[in-house]
């Protein structure tokens, strides 16, 4: 296992973590990404931790705090041999402050975080969106405290906007605070737009990338094929996916460039999907999920081994988006743009 400095911090983790939002499947939504209970998910954390893979990923809201219960009870008796990330500021309650990120919801989601994994400190606190709502400063002097107190490690963000980061960062470099490490975000060969600002920010302000649905909701696993059905197992189908609707004719065209690239690594499609990401400036980590032992095991195939620079090229053609303004006009001059990517 390769294990990366997560941003301007001390911390080290390996580049694969085990998201949890398959535990529980407590909605319908939720049970479209998997139903893991209590004894499947001590076999999954098990293989993890053999192949090297010791950061769990969850969240409060997943099936409504099933998910930590269930990772919280896999990993009795092994607590210190793991980092736990797990994230607030969705709603967890029918209440005027059971949502955002005050400092009220705050404490209340961490102590209640805490209590449902059975454990002590929180390794990586991430704010799972921007609460437009609460003063920056009560957010980031709420989470110092809980760093101060011993019950966080690390603070994270995920889904910010470039200016949401920039701001935070800025606030807790003014009263020197804990800072964001790591921003958990949305990308993969399907979805590029994160290069776009997110990324530059990162690699100028030393914020890490942790990657959520690396696969695209698993429309880059190799399931998907041109003139096919789309596979009635799928979260597209069951309604577990993300974002906005896929253009089909883009994806095919990435999927044929992953085919040719995968005959020549002898690598399956999504092995070689989840490589090609852990090539990219300031990817750190990568967030896999797996309904079962036989999915999780073609996941962390995905290391070990590295595409070539003409591999990563032509899946970086096959994928490549016209960005919106005003990213178009400044690739005009790439000597502006800190990123070290071919385009």
């Amino acid at each position: 296992m390769e294990y990366r400095q997560l941003g301007a911090s001390g911390l080290r983790v390996p580049v694969l973590s085990f998201g949890t939002a398959t535990f529980g499947g407590g909605n319908e939504f939720f049970k479209a990404w998997g139903n893991t209970q209590v004894d499947e998910a001590r076999k999954l954390v098990n293989i993890c931790l053999d192949a090297g893979v010791n950061l769990f990923d969850t969240a409060n809201v997943y099936s409504q705090g099933i998910s930590e219960e269930i990772l919280g009870k896999a990993l009795e008796g092994i607590r210190n041999e793991v980092l736990i990330s797990t994230k607030a500021t969705f709603t967890m309650g029918k209440g005027a402050n059971d949502f955002g990120s005050s400092r009220y919801h705050l404490i209340k989601s961490a102590e209640d975080s805490l209590r449902r994994l059975n454990t002590d400190r929180i390794d990586i606190y991430h704010m799972h969106g921007f609460d437009a709502n609460t003063p920056v400063e009560e957010t980031l002097r709420a989470l110092d405290d809980l760093v101060t107190s011993g019950k966080v490690r690390y603070i994270a963000c995920s889904n910010f906007s470039g200016w949401h980061l920039m701001k935070s960062l800025s606030v807790s470099e003014r009263y020197g605070w804990s800072r964001y490490v790591a921003h958990q975000a949305y990308y993969s060969l399907l979805n590029r737009e994160f290069e776009w600002e997110l990324m530059p920010l990162g690699i100028d302000q030393k914020v890490s990338t942790i990657v959520w649905s690396p696969l695209s909701s698993g429309q880059l696993s190799g399931k998907f094929r041109r003139g096919l059905p789309i596979p009635e197992s799928s979260r597209t189908v069951q309604g577990g996916a993300h974002g906005p609707a896929t253009n089909f004719d883009h994806l095919y065209n990435i999927i044929d460039a992953l085919d040719e690239v995968a005959e020549e690594t002898g690598k399956s499609v999504a092995q070689v999907a989840l490589n090609w990401l852990l090539q990219r400036p300031t990817v750190a980590n990568l967030v896999i999920g797996a309904r079962n032992e036989e999915q999780l095991r073609q996941n962390l195939g995905a290391i070990g081994w590295n595409l070539t620079i003409d591999q990563v090229k032509k899946l970086d053609v096959a994928s490549e988006v016209d960005p919106i303004y005003p990213y178009w006009h400044q690739r005009q001059n790439l000597k502006l743009v800190p990123l070290p990517i071919q385009y």
